[in-house]
């Protein structure tokens, strides 16, 4: 394949683009955030995106390279088809529950990011456990984009893989340095505009190859390979049904999320921006959908691709950017090109300051520097997102499985935080020690349930678990579910077990080591005047502040903090005991 300097031009002209509006929005809000801070303004963006910026960029945070080419690659897949294509459905229904259940609890009460509820019921240390799986999910998924964003650019203009990373990192990473959610947001605009007219403007053309059968007709009948609708078989159906429940209730708890929720100028803001990133996400999937169709109509030996076909030479995952580069013309493919690899770092870009905010806010401020400067918590966000776009970066270039560890993390996100996050939001009276249970009892019931991306064998075999053709034994139970609702339960049981023995006086109150039962006043439980520092949040949203501590003898086995997880009122807040 010869070097292309045309598509080298259309990459250089979309990054530049990208890059000039990215420096543009960091410029314009220099000067933001100077009542709540700027670092808080770096986070959540001063809390006045409004709807039109905020639709695109909680749109553009799901669709990224891995949601676009993904799912033209599960509609080209042979035996999977569209019934397998899960993301557009799942991840719209994602974000309609997150707008209906959880967008206005987290953004009335104030929070700053998402680990801040599960700082100020759980403690620090609890904040800190629950940073791991969620850093984890964040990093893996940005070295994910990188990875398929190098192999896509090397596969139409043939250009050295880890350069196009290094430079597409590059850029992602400065603009997100200067700007946080400022430049993220603006760009996301960009680069939401940009997929969509690349790819719609690609359909057609690649429709119309004479190469192409009619994908009505391929879509039911077997032409060149089985009907790309797909079906799912009886075997199958519990992996399909506990697979899309991952994609939903997992999509949930990630702080690119509640980034751009706790962004909005007000709770009833963030519900719509939900339904609308909704909305943007299922629109954007059709020319990924039409495309995955088109490369399973294709009669791949009358083009230049020759044979065998994609799936033989096992290039499925890149089937989006073979159907640009062979049935499209030249310009046209050049310029779906630098619509998509332009797009793939709005999520890369996301994932990168949502892991930098919860190091800097939840690790390093609330947990080590309650004292720090605004402008000490901005610098330490700013060398973390470089620190983490390098080690993204570095993941993509030598991680061999980049895609089998974000598989897995998503996992720990589903099984781990999910099920934290409706006991912190949901539950009255759950406490550290069963969240501390929920989380180990969830992660060893994940990690022994084996992973066939991490050729990880399990240790716990379910019903109709089978050997595949890597000889590693794959479960088609509903494993991921079931260690979901095994940790949700557990944190609620141990929590209330827990509150029992030491208020009855089973168990003596030196034994609660984290203050989680007896202690109602404690340095490890933050209360809102820590959490909320924006002036724009009524006081009475929030929830009440940890009352001194009583001297009397009931109420030293009593925590009230756990179970007065409600909205406060006046007459509350003048009801202490002296």
């Amino acid at each position: 394949m010869a070097f292309h300097v045309e598509g080298l031009v259309a990459i250089v002209v979309f990054y530049l683009a990208i890059l000039a509006v990215g420096i543009w929005a960091a410029w314009k809000t220099k000067n933001t955030g100077s009542e709540g801070g700027r670092s808080e303004a770096i986070i959540v963006g001063g809390r006045d995106i409004g709807l039109l910026v905020g639709g695109f960029t909680m749109t553009a945070t799901w669709v990224g390279g891995g949601y676009i080419n993904g799912t033209a690659e599960a509609v080209y897949v042979p035996g999977y088809g569209l019934a397998w294509a899960q993301a557009p459905i799942g991840y719209s229904l994602s974000l309609i529950l997150g707008g209906l259940f959880f967008a206005k609890p987290m953004r009335s009460k104030g929070y700053v990011t998402m680990l801040d509820p599960f700082q100020q019921i759980y403690g620090k240390r609890m904040g800190g456990l629950l940073f791991i799986p969620a850093l984890m999910g964040e990093m893996f998924w940005a070295a994910a984009i990188f990875s398929a964003l190098g192999a896509t650019i090397s596969v139409i203009i043939d250009i050295n893989v880890n350069i196009s990373v290094i430079i597409s990192a590059l850029i992602a990473t400065m603009y997100t340095l200067v700007g946080g959610l400022y430049s993220v947001a603006y760009t996301d605009v960009v680069q939401l505009f940009c997929i969509f007219l690349g790819l719609w403007i690609s359909v057609p053309f690649a429709m119309s190859h004479p190469a192409v059968t009619d994908i009505g007709l391929t879509a039911v009948h077997p032409v060149h390979q089985a009907p790309w609708l797909g079906s799912v078989n009886s075997l199958d159906i519990y992996t399909w049904l506990d697979n899309f429940l991952l994609l939903t209730l997992g999509g949930i708890p990630w702080q690119a999320y509640f980034q751009r929720v706790l962004s909005s100028s007000s709770a009833t803001y963030a519900q719509v921006l939900s339904f609308l990133a909704a909305f943007g996400c299922f629109v954007m999937a059709l020319p990924a959908v039409l495309i995955g169709a088109i490369g399973a109509s294709t009669a791949w030996n009358e083009t230049a691709y020759g044979f065998p076909d994609p799936m033989s030479r096992k290039e499925a995952d890149m089937i989006l950017p073979i159907v640009l580069q062979y049935l499209c013309p030249v310009y046209i493919s050049f310029f779906g090109l630098g619509a998509v690899s332009a797009a793939v770092m709005s999520s890369a870009d996301s994932s990168i300051l949502s892991a930098s905010s919860m190091f800097a806010r939840n690790i390093y401020q609330l947990s080590f520097r309650q004292n720090a400067s605004d402008r000490e918590i901005v610098w330490v966000m700013r060398i973390t997102v470089f620190l983490f776009g390098a080690a993204a970066t570095a993941m993509a270039l030598l991680a061999s499985s980049v895609y089998g560890l974000w598989y897995l993390s998503s996992d720990l996100v589903y099984i781990i935080i999910f099920p934290q996050l409706l006991c912190v939001l949901f539950i009255k009276g759950t406490n550290t020690y069963g969240a501390i249970a929920g989380y180990l009892f969830g992660l060893v019931l994940r990690i022994t349930g084996g992973e066939p991306y991490l050729y990880l064998q399990p240790l716990i075999y379910y019903p109709g678990c089978y050997l595949d053709e890597n000889n590693i034994y794959t479960q088609r139970f509903p494993f991921k579910t079931l260690a979901m609702l095994t940790s949700f339960f557990t944190n609620i049981i141990v929590s209330y077990l827990a509150k029992y023995l030491f208020e009855s006086g089973t168990l003596p109150p030196k034994l609660d080591f984290l203050d989680a039962v007896v202690a109602r006043y404690s340095r490890e439980h933050m209360d809102k005047a820590t959490l909320v520092k924006s002036d724009n949040i009524v006081l009475n949203e929030l929830a009440p502040v940890n009352p001194r501590h009583s001297l009397s003898l009931s109420s030293t086995f009593t925590n009230k903090e756990a179970f007065n997880y409600v909205d406060s009122s006046p007459e509350l807040s003048n009801t202490e005991d002296n």
